[in-house]
């Protein structure tokens, strides 16, 4: 089945209290709470099903109210779902040479976020859900996706600054170019990160990019 999502986006709390923002002996802490709520959301995700809050509610175990207090919308919700498994990559150092770097972000990235459970089936039902509603397109964008290129954007402006890199280079620009190449060879040509002939590919792309910023 298709996944839908509900329209019940917008999350107003009807009950100005609720038992579960009161620990007691045996309560689970917020973040447990946090990882039910997230948790529920991914396996209604994963199976197709339509995601509603009653749905959650009832998966998950927690209460409406405590949902409210978590997640203004439905949407950043989903989202936050969807990016269960994706990390934030390190800082890279002063000292490291850029375009090994860089290259090797781009072209591990894929089995990094396989070995952290983000499987290719999980990938494609995210760009379903994000192509299929806009405003979930925005919040995954504004609350994930803008973090993870923060360390590889950093380390650009790093390269301009150091004179390696031109200094009219436009970053986001750049960072957009060498993500686009990877997300072509999978969401156009339907190709696999990490099969030989995609990666030679993949590189022969970033090569041209890597030239075109060097100083």
């Amino acid at each position: 089945m298709t996944t839908v999502i509900a329209a019940e986006s917008s999350l107003v709390a009807t009950s100005p209290t609720d038992s579960t923002s009161r620990r007691g002996p045996g309560r689970p802490r917020d973040q447990d709470l946090d990882q039910l709520i997230v948790g529920a959301t991914l396996e209604l995700i994963d199976a197709g099903d339509e995601v509603t809050v009653s749905r959650v509610v009832d998966r998950s175990g927690v209460s409406r109210a405590a949902l409210y207090r978590r997640w203004p919308s439905l949407t950043s919700l989903i989202a936050a779902a969807l990016d269960v498994g994706r990390v934030v990559p390190p800082e890279l150092p002063d000292d490291v040479e850029l375009r090994s770097a860089l290259f090797a972000s781009m072209l591990q990235g894929a089995d990094s976020a396989a070995l952290a459970g983000y499987t290719d089936e999980r990938f494609r039902q995210r760009i379903r859900l994000v192509m299929a509603d806009r405003a979930l397109q925005r919040a995954y964008w504004t609350s994930h996706v803008a973090r993870r290129r923060a360390p590889i954007e950093d380390a650009l402006r790093r390269g301009v600054e150091q004179g390696r890199l031109r200094a009219d280079l436009d970053v986001a620009a750049c960072f957009d170019a060498m993500a686009g190449t990877a997300y072509y060879q999978v969401v156009v040509r339907g190709e696999r990160l990490g099969d030989a002939a995609t990666n030679a590919r993949l590189e022969a792309a970033l090569e041209v990019i890597w030239r075109g910023m060097l100083a």
